[in-house]
């Protein structure tokens, strides 16, 4: 997607760690048409697929999740980091291990809106190592739903995450896949 490479290239910032920080536009302060050109490009790739439900890990990819909604006209439904007292007890479970932060999460999902009549399409910011994907894709397997595939914004194509849902033959659609980020802040997409 010629527009999300264009918004990386021209404000992303490539810090140390292969941290790419997109905060101005993807996952603190957001470009909404930018949020509505990735929903469409989704829903271009996955409008034959029955999505009954679209899935996120809070809390960036819950914009993302928004947009991509919009398009299928069907509810997002995003996995919980912190376990609330509003959410009963009667949940899914999964523990994830965040790349950004270096820490481990057990998000959760309440039963009562994931079942194995949904199908399911998993969005985010980011796919580097795939923990949270993997995470994610725990939970709908626990609830017998139907992953029809991931929609990702950016890919580090030079980490495993990518890699390791393919060959689990899942659908993984990136918008821009990025091969190397130099230690001068050069962003090298995949053609």
């Amino acid at each position: 997607m010629e527009l999300l490479k264009d918004k990386i290239l021209t404000e992303g910032r490539v810090f140390p760690g292969q941290i790419l920080k997109v905060d101005g536009f993807l996952n603190h302060q957001i470009d909404v048409t930018l949020m509505d050109r990735i929903g469409e490009e989704f829903y271009a790739a996955y409008k034959d697929r029955g999505i009954t439900r679209i899935l996120t890990i809070e809390s960036s990819g819950i914009a993302i999740a928004c947009s991509v909604a919009r398009s299928f006209g069907v509810p997002v439904l995003f996995a919980k980091k912190s376990r609330s007292l509003n959410l009963g007890n009667d949940l899914y479970t999964a523990t994830v291990t965040s790349y950004t932060y270096k820490k481990d999460y057990q998000v959760t999902i309440s039963r009562d809106y994931l079942s194995a009549e949904d199908h399911v399409l998993i969005v985010d910011d980011f796919l580097a190592t795939g923990n949270a994907m993997l995470g994610l894709l725990q939970l709908c397997r626990d609830a017998g739903a139907t992953v029809e595939g991931v929609g990702i914004c950016i890919e580090k194509g030079f980490q495993d995450g990518g890699k390791i849902l393919r060959d689990q033959g899942i659908s993984v659609t990136s918008l821009a896949i990025i091969d190397e980020m130099t230690d001068d802040g050069k962003i090298i997409f995949r053609d």
